[in-house]
Parts: structure tokens; C-alpha cells; sequence
């Protein structure tokens, strides 16, 4: 790998799966959280939240960015006081990356393991229940567990969005080698070189993606599979 990849492509790649973790990991609790809700609950609002959460997938990546640097910019009304009373930087900083991605993904995350959540027989919630158990230790011991193929499913899926998200992140963070630059945006660096050496660089790096992506799909497609299985097996 070290001999097909400049050590600038493999930064890139390197920075790309810190970015997708951290932005797939970081999220998941909330994401468990949000589908969760929406999955059991029907409260005012529901269907505001619920577009709330989907917004990214509709709206132009573009878009997110800006609103993201608005947001969490160092002029920002988020962005000012992490970055005054705890030192938290997003703008132009890996770190935004990161938080691009997982916006970017966290719809995709909510959808499939909300639809994991709606596969878990309430019954047995409602058993949990009548013999004592808290809604905490019902979550905790009954839905949770039921749902985890679904929830690693959602994981999977967030994580190969967040290693391809483009437009947020250099809207947000910029296009800055070793600091910013993801392999989205190696590879748009790469086109950008003219000559023979650009173009197969750029076709290396998308050879990885296209690996990082197929590995992803088989892993998330394996636990959906999971998941239906449990829906027939109500039916």
C-alpha cells in the first residue's frame, strides 16, 4: 500500500478513517437515542423531528457546510463559545470534518436502526414492564439488544457515507493537505493535477473508496438481512 499510495494519498486515507469513526461513533448514541423516539413515540412535533433528521439527505451538501460554518464558525454562536470556554475549533480543523460527516450521515444512521426499533415486538417490551421493569432497563435489556443488527447496520451505512462525504466538508473546513484533506478530496486534488501522474493517482485513491464502500455495503447489507428476518418472523 505504502509502495501504490504517496504518503500524501495515505494521510488522506488515514485521515478519512479517523474522520468516519469518530463522526460514525460520536453520533451513534444520539442517533440510538432520536430513532428510538421516533419509533415508540408519538408526540407534537413528531413528523417536525422526523424532517429534521432527513433534512441533510434533501438539502445541497453545499448548504450544510454553510450552515455548519455559520454555526460552528469561529464567529459562530455555537462555534464562539467552544471555542472561548472550552477550546473546541471545528472551522478549517479535522475536527469539522468530522462533524460535517456525521451530519451528513446521521439520516441514514436514524433510518435503518429506527427501522430496527419498529422490528422489536412491543409485547415483549410490555412484558419487561408488567414484571417491574423500569422504560430505562426495558430500553436497555429488551429493545436495544433486539435492535442491534439494525443499530450496526445504521453504524456501517454512517460510516461509509461520512468516508465519502465531499460537499460539506470542504465548504466547511476547506481542502487543506494533512489537516483537511479526506480522500473525497484527494481524489478532487488529484484531478486537479494535470499529466498522466494526476489521473492515475486519482484512479488509485478511487480503487480504495470503491474497496471501503463494497465492504461497507456487504457488512450493512448482512445485518438488514438480520433485520428482516425478525420482521418475517412476527408476521
Amino acid at each position: 500500500m505504502t509502495g501504490w499510495l504517496s504518503p500524501e494519498a495515505l494521510q488522506a486515507l488515514t485521515l478519512s478513517l479517523k474522520v468516519a469513526s469518530l463522526g460514525t461513533f460520536a453520533s451513534l448514541p444520539l442517533g440510538i437515542l432520536v430513532a428510538w423516539a421516533l419509533a415508540r413515540w408519538r408526540f407534537p412535533g413528531h413528523g417536525l423531528v422526523n424532517a429534521l433528521v432527513h433534512l441533510p439527505l434533501i438539502l445541497p451538501p453545499v448548504v450544510t457546510g454553510y450552515l455548519l460554518l455559520l454555526s460552528f464558525g469561529r464567529r459562530g454562536p455555537i462555534g464562539a463559545f467552544l471555542a472561548e470556554h472550552l477550546g473546541l475549533v471545528f472551522a478549517f480543523r479535522w475536527t469539522g470534518a468530522a462533524l460535517a460527516a456525521a451530519v451528513m450521515a446521521f439520516p441514514l444512521m436514524v433510518r435503518a436502526i429506527r427501522l430496527a426499533f419498529e422490528a422489536v415486538d412491543p409485547g415483549l417490551e410490555s412484558a419487561a414492564s408488567t414484571l417491574g421493569a423500569r422504560p430505562a432497563t426495558v430500553f436497555l435489556t429488551v429493545s436495544l439488544p433486539l435492535a442491534l443488527p439494525g443499530v450496526l447496520a445504521g453504524a456501517v451505512t454512517a460510516f461509509a457515507k461520512a468516508m465519502g462525504e465531499f460537499g460539506a466538508t470542504i465548504t466547511f473546513v476547506s481542502n487543506i493537505p494533512g489537516q483537511t484533506q479526506t480522500l473525497p478530496l484527494a481524489i478532487y486534488a488529484a484531478l486537479a493535477v494535470p499529466g498522466p501522474e494526476g489521473e492515475a493517482q486519482a484512479m488509485r485513491l478511487v480503487v480504495v473508496a470503491i474497496v471501503i464502500a463494497f465492504a461497507a455495503v456487504i457488512a450493512s447489507e448482512m445485518f438488514a438481512r438480520r433485520v428482516a428476518a425478525r420482521i418475517r418472523g412476527r408476521g
